[in-house]
């Protein structure tokens, strides 16, 4: 008669691993920027080639090159048109390269996730919507203002009765709690102002 064993209990599952300490911000992909800059290229190159193409089958060349090329060669390099081309060119240079070594996307916070392919992001406006909630409910606050940037957030409260450094310990520490509960890669500064109603 074969003897009945129980069933060898299921092995604990591994805890998950421990959010990596820093998270890249979320890229823009920057779709009108490159729209824009591709399709400029891209006119501006087709009318070369096709200029080109023209004077190799024998055509003159078209009446913008041939006066382009008479302008560079005559002007002298200090001529007020000369300069502000080349100003507009730098400047256009150096909007493209912020935009290429940038991320973008600002209003976007970085959260904090497990080991994995997932990333989150939480809009700054449900921030400042989230840490606003949290310092209305302190007792003696009448309204709040938030504002949140990438590192700060700045809290504006409105006091209505009980003592102001009373009501501000309670802000501060409910809000350091509000902030830790946003789970964010960077935790927000705190910056937290306090007055009582009816004072400017």
């Amino acid at each position: 008669m074969s003897e009945l064993r129980p069933a060898p209990a299921p092995a604990p599952s591994a805890p998950l691993s421990p959010p990596p300490a820093h998270r890249r911000r979320f890229w823009s992909p920057r779709r009108l920027p490159a729209a824009i800059a591709a399709a400029l290229l891209a006119v501006a190159a087709g009318l070369l080639l096709y200029d080109i193409a023209a004077v190799r089958a024998g055509r003159p060349a078209a009446a913008w090159r041939r006066n382009t090329a008479d302008a560079l060669a005559t002007r002298p390099l200090d001529d007020p048109w000369i300069l502000a081309g080349a100003c507009a060119a730098v400047v256009l240079g150096l909007w493209l390269l912020v935009l290429a070594a940038t991320p973008g996307l600002r209003d976007l916070l970085t959260m904090r996730t497990a080991t994995g392919p997932v990333r989150a992001g939480l809009d700054r406006r449900a921030a400042e919507l989230s840490l606003r909630d949290r310092a209305v409910e302190v007792s003696g606050v009448r309204s709040a203002q938030v504002t949140v940037t990438r590192r700060t957030a700045t809290v504006r409260a409105v006091i209505a009765f009980r003592a102001t450094e009373a009501v501000r310990a309670d802000l501060a520490a409910v809000l350091a709690e509000a902030v830790r509960e946003l789970g964010l890669v960077r935790p927000l500064r705190l910056t937290l102002h306090v007055r009582r109603m009816g004072q400017g």
